[in-house]
């Protein structure tokens, strides 16, 4: 039994889905590193959160 020649619409797609394939490893590897180099700092991070914080508050600004 013969398998049928692949169409060239196939091998652009194939190109294609091989281009946003790489895109998306190195969207995912930028997002890794950048969080691996900010856990790895050793400075304490503290988001965003409506909330009152002690170590942001001035002294005897109360």
């Amino acid at each position: 039994m013969e398998f049928p020649k692949e169409h060239e619409l196939h091998r652009r797609r194939f190109g294609r889905n091989l281009g946003v394939g790489l895109c998306l490893l190195g969207f995912v590897a930028i997002i890794f590193g950048l969080t691996v180099a900010k856990v790895t700092s050793g400075n304490m991070s503290e988001g965003f959160d409506h909330a009152v914080r002690p170590s942001l508050t001035v002294e005897g600004d109360q």
